[in-house]
């Protein structure tokens, strides 16, 4: 994998002690899953930075980057 798509990965990340151990964004509550489901349901990234001013463009980036990495069987 490209070097932009590992640094994306050190975006999430995953501490036992925060939404017991799901995998999150940036040591923020926000996991993974909630943002997929958000965007699955139809909200946009836009509005989702509205509501969640501590993400940032590239955290969905990172989501997608981990997302592909699931479906390959990779984590």
């Amino acid at each position: 994998m490209p070097a932009a798509h590992d640094s994306l990965l050190e975006r999430i990340t995953i501490d036992a002690d925060v939404r017991f151990g799901k995998p999150c964004i940036r040591g923020h509550r926000i996991t993974v899953q909630e943002i997929l489901e958000w965007l699955s349901s139809g909200a946009s990234q836009q509005q989702i930075l509205a509501d969640y001013p501590q993400l940032q463009p590239d955290d969905f980036l990172a989501v997608y980057a981990y997302a592909a990495e699931l479906a390959a069987g990779s984590n």
